[in-house]
């Protein structure tokens, strides 16, 4: 029978989906090192989210024939590696797109209206008189939204903030997408375009070789120094030394942040000590349900690449 590795602990229901129709074992590669490598000899399939499958890896894994991802990003995996030795990796971009939109629509929403602020603002029994328009915020609807990263969470980030909140879209994406232009309005856009004439920039772009650091000094100077600028993708797509100098001299008004450079991000990092700044906890699909729908849809891609079918989600070099 084949095997699955699972480095994380799947939900019952999940992990009973998966032993329908292959042997599972569970192990955690830093607590349960030894027994980890001695599965992963053995193992068909590799489950989780987050470990790094690089060549290292994989040399002690000569039976593998899928990795499945957990996540709808796969920056851990080395997609070329993987295969090259002829193995399937997936993911899973579908099930967590509107989950992941809601995410950034409050995120862009709490950021523009300084509620996390405001929020501290009246627990810490500041609020003693009628707001004074120290405090004011801005508008979000029929402002220019900018997307960098067109993919799925992006087109329906577009149509929300299009229908939803009357917004002017654009986007840049390494090609266009026809499709969402016709149906959200979103206007296809060059980087420096869209940098400079949005009210609000957006970043759900994956991390990549090509788009690692791709938002810094030059970029955050061709904003408007009203911008607000929101990350949802990934923290290494930003330079974030450069977005804490920006943010330092008002270069431009705000930022919402879900990811960071460093995850978690450390408790001195400055940005945490910046009221125009809203933090989270790399959020963007965390409910119980689209996190049970993902656990769910890499079971399923797993078992299918152990039984030599096609994954849905295939991820491609």
């Amino acid at each position: 029978m084949a095997m699955i590795l699972s480095y994380v602990e799947p939900p019952e229901d999940v992990l009973a989906l998966m032993k329908e129709h292959c042997e599972v074992q569970i192990a955690r590669p830093r607590k349960q090192k030894e027994l980890f490598y001695q599965y992963l000899q053995e193992a068909d399939g590799l489950y989780g989210a987050g470990l790094k499958v690089d060549d290292a890896l994989l040399d002690q894994a000569p039976n593998l024939k899928v990795v499945s991802n957990v996540s709808v990003g796969y920056d851990n995996l080395d997609v070329k590696a993987i295969t090259n030795r002829g193995i399937i990796a997936t993911h899973t971009p579908e099930v967590l797109i509107q989950t992941m939109a809601d995410t950034m629509i409050g995120l862009m929403i709490a950021t523009a209206r300084r509620m996390p602020e405001l929020d501290r603002f009246v627990k810490e029994g500041n609020w003693k008189k009628p707001l004074s328009s120290h405090y004011f915020g801005t508008n979000i609807h029929h402002k220019k939204l900018g997307i960098i990263g067109m993919g799925r969470i992006g087109q329906e980030v577009a149509r929300r903030a299009a229908f939803g909140f009357h917004m002017d879209v654009m986007y840049h994406n390494r090609s266009r997408k026809p499709e969402a232009e016709k149906e959200t309005g979103a206007v296809y856009a060059d980087l420096d375009d869209l940098l400079e004439t949005s009210d609000i920039v957006m970043v759900l772009t994956p991390l990549t070789k090509e788009t690692r650091g791709m938002i810094g000094a030059e970029a955050f100077q061709k904003m408007k120094r009203d911008a607000i600028f929101i990350n949802g993708g990934r923290g290494p797509v930003v330079v974030e030394e450069d977005l804490i100098h920006v943010l330092q001299e008002r270069w431009i008004k705000a930022a919402g942040l879900d990811v960071f450079e460093k995850e978690p991000v450390d408790s001195e990092n400055p940005l945490l000590q910046m009221d125009q700044v809203v933090t989270l906890p790399h959020l963007g699909t965390a409910t119980h349900e689209t996190r049970h729908a993902m656990y769910v849809d890499a079971a399923k891609q797993c078992v299918d690449g152990v039984l030599g079918k096609t994954p849905k989600h295939v991820i491609s070099v």
